[in-house]
This record gives C-alpha cells, structure tokens and sequence, in this order.
C-alpha cells in the first residue's frame, strides 16, 4: 500500500519508508506492514500535522497526524468527489488541532462536531465501539477514533496528552492517581476464564486456577479433567486484564505463562486452538470459539457479574487528566457515555453500566 502526504515539506524523513517526490506532494511507500485498525504507528515525522491518503482495494482512507499520533478519520470510494476529499481534509486538520469542537447535546437538537480520541484496553473494544458509533449517529459530523494499545498504553497516552479519554480495564493505581490521573467507572465487566471446547473441563475453583497458574497444577487430569499438560495463556504485563486476573486470584509475579499475549482476541485464539489450553479473556469478548468455565460453581454472566457472585471481576474505566479539561466534543461524549441513556448499548455490548 502507497501514501501521499499532502502539506508536507520536502526533505522530511520518514522511518521505514521510501519517499517518492510527486507535484505537489510526496508518495510513501512504507517498509512496514499498516496495521489492521489502519492506524500507523512506526512512521516518525518531522511536521506538527498534516492529512494522509492510503488506498487499499477499492477504499480511500483519509488519515490525519497531530502530535496525538495518527488517526483514521474517514474511508471513502476512490470514485468520491474532489469536492468531498477537500471536505474531509479540512475536518481532518481542524480535529488534529483540536478546535473544530463547537457544543451541542448528543442528544439535543442542535448538532456538534470535532473529533474525540480514546486510546487503551482491548478489553473495551465492543463497549467503546459501541458508544462511538451511537454517538456518532446521534452527531454525523463527529470523528471518533479508538486506538487498542492496552490498558497500561492507554494510561500514558492520556497522560502525555496523546489521546482525549483513556481506556483502562482496572483501576488506577495510587501513583497514577498522585501524577493527577482521574478514573470514572463506566462499567463492570467479568473475567473469563476460558477454555478450548473440547476440554471435559467445567468448574474451577478460584485455588484451582491459582495453582494451575503458579504451577502447582500441571495436568489437565488433576482437576477432572483428560491427560494432558496445561499450557497456560496470559496477557502482557501492563494489561489491565492481567492484572485484574491476577489480583483476583493471588497469583501476581507467580504465573508460569506459556505465552504472553498482547491482546484479549490474541488470547482466545490459541486457546481454541489448542484443547490443553487455558487462558482469561473479557467476557464482553468472548465467543463460542472457547468455553468460559464457571468458578466457584457460577456461570459468568452479565447477571452473575452485577450481584456480584461470579468474583473474576474488574471495572472498565475512563481515565482523564485532572486540570487538563476535554475538548467541548470529547466532552460531550464523556457525558453520553457516563449517562443512564448509555447504559443499553453497553449491555448489549457484554458489560454491566455502572450508571
């Protein structure tokens, strides 16, 4: 896949890509694959923002680089109208600098636009994305966008002004709250613990998987299960999944992990691959590709997180910068997604709302 940068300067350097002079402006030609959310995290630049155009089958991206980072503002067919690209260019810029957000309720009569950035916990992939897009219906002329680092990235960005709103899948520790890190709850959501479906496997108890974690348990057959070692599943450090999971059940700086993964999907994966597998994911995320046992003899469930009796549990947080105040749009979103009204779509999307 080819770039054309508008608004850039010549003799600029980009890390991992050729550049192309054109006209009127510069063709990269990257080094590195784009990632799968289309967001591109490895070219450094010179410039404090300019727009950018990908192509990729029959789609026009339209990307927008601040001192944010990168972020996909709209995708289009290559056949749209120079009318429309210039448009979206200006949107673009205007979101980069934060001073296209002019107020309205998302729900009120008059509409808003702008852009809001959230960026962290895959974990909040579904319910994130969920609110964006109701929010996004109730105001077309808003840009969301959502970055899924983790939970601990998510943390830093907010606090380097990288990104409006943070993402975190646990709660603030006491440091981050003495930097001036604020935590809102959005919602609870359940930890999974999965298995492959084949496992004959179906109820373990919070000791069970401490011990299988730690390595006092080793074979599938101590707990009920067939012959076979278990290999054990787990997040990077800095995930907020893991560290839920590992308070939850003791085993913090304990796991004897087989692989440490970077995201809640990369996790299910290699468990439904593999029927000696166990690993913990978001319950929002799972999927019938994996089992999610019950512990303690509870089914995880959206009823059983909220009275509280399925105990593998943690918060979904928004995380902010106290004295640093939101944009009017990002704002307005934070409001929305923090209100009663929100607190379907987050249900539908697998969380209990804490609203």
């Amino acid at each position: 896949m080819d770039f054309r940068v508008d608004k850039c300067k010549k003799g600029v350097l980009y890390y991992n890509c050729k550049v192309k002079e054109l006209k009127n402006s510069f063709l990269l030609i990257p080094l590195i694959p784009i990632s799968n959310n289309y967001i591109l995290k490895d070219i450094q630049n010179k410039l404090s923002s300019f727009t950018l155009y990908a192509y990729k089958n029959s789609f026009k991206y339209l990307f927008s680089f601040s001192r944010k980072g990168w972020f996909l503002m709209k995708r289009t067919k290559k056949l749209a109208s120079l009318i429309m690209c210039a448009l979206l260019a200006c949107t673009a810029m205007t979101a980069c600098q934060n001073s296209g957000d002019n107020g309205a309720d998302s729900q009120g009569s008059s509409k808003i636009s702008g852009t809001v950035s959230t960026d962290g916990s895959t974990s909040m992939e579904k319910v994130i994305g969920a609110l964006g897009e109701s929010f996004k219906e109730q105001n077309a002329g808003v840009t969301f966008t959502y970055n899924p680092t983790g939970s601990g990235s998510g943390i830093t960005a907010v606090s380097e002004g990288r990104c409006d709103i943070g993402l975190s899948s646990r709660a603030l520790k006491d440091d981050e709250k003495a930097s001036g890190l604020k935590e809102t709850i959005l919602a609870c959501d359940g930890i999974a613990i999965i298995v492959n479906p084949q496992s004959k496997v179906e109820d373990l108890t919070v000791e069970q998987i401490k011990k299988i974690y730690t390595g006092e348990i080793t074979n599938w057959s101590e707990v009920g299960g067939a012959d076979g070692e278990i290999v054990l599943i787990g997040r990077e450090a800095g995930s907020g999944t893991r560290d839920g999971f590992e308070s939850i059940t003791d085993t913090k700086d304990k796991c004897k992990y087989r692989q440490e993964l970077t995201s809640t999907g990369d996790v299910i994966t290699p468990v439904a691959q593999n029927p000696n597998a166990i690993g913990y994911a978001s319950l929002a995320s799972v999927k019938d590709t994996v089992k999610a046992l019950k512990v303690g003899g509870v089914t995880p469930s959206e009823d059983t997180v909220k009275d509280g009796s399925y105990v593998v549990q943690r918060p979904f947080v928004l995380v902010t910068k106290e004295g640093t105040p939101l944009s009017e749009t990002a704002q307005k979103f934070f409001d929305y997604a923090t209100s009663s009204s929100a607190s379907e779509i987050i249900s539908k999307a697998g969380a209990v709302s804490a609203n």
